[in-house]
Parts: C-alpha cells; structure tokens; sequence
C-alpha cells in the first residue's frame, strides 16, 4: 500500500496509525499527527487504519529554550 509520509513516498504494510508510528521507531505520545489535512486526535491513532493514499504529516515536539 502506498502513502505519504512528511511529503515522501512509503511503501507500507496495511497498519494502524499508532502501529505505523511504533514501525518507524516513534513514540506515539510524542507526536501531532495530521492525516489528510486534519489532525487526528491521540485516542484515534490505535484504531485508525491507513488506506492506499492516504498522506501524513508527523510532527514531533521539542523541549528546551534559552
């Protein structure tokens, strides 16, 4: 199945998008995800499939400051 990923083509296994993450090495908790233009809120991420086409953005929240 193929998707987008941050603006890059992925070849994927069909998977959850909390599974997706975990594949990738990235710690659910830790990112905003944005499938298809909207924001899809934390408690969706275990039971959303991802289908052909689909296009996420993953954003990841960094900590610090001056």
């Amino acid at each position: 199945m193929n998707i987008t990923t941050n603006g890059e083509a992925a070849s994927i296994d069909p998977s959850t998008v909390q599974d997706y993450l975990i594949s990738l090495g990235i710690d659910p908790l830790r990112v905003a995800v944005e499938l298809n233009l909207d924001i899809l809120p934390k408690a969706q991420y275990q039971t959303t499939l991802l289908k052909e086409g689909d296009s996420l953005e993953i954003v990841h929240f960094v900590g610090g400051g001056a």
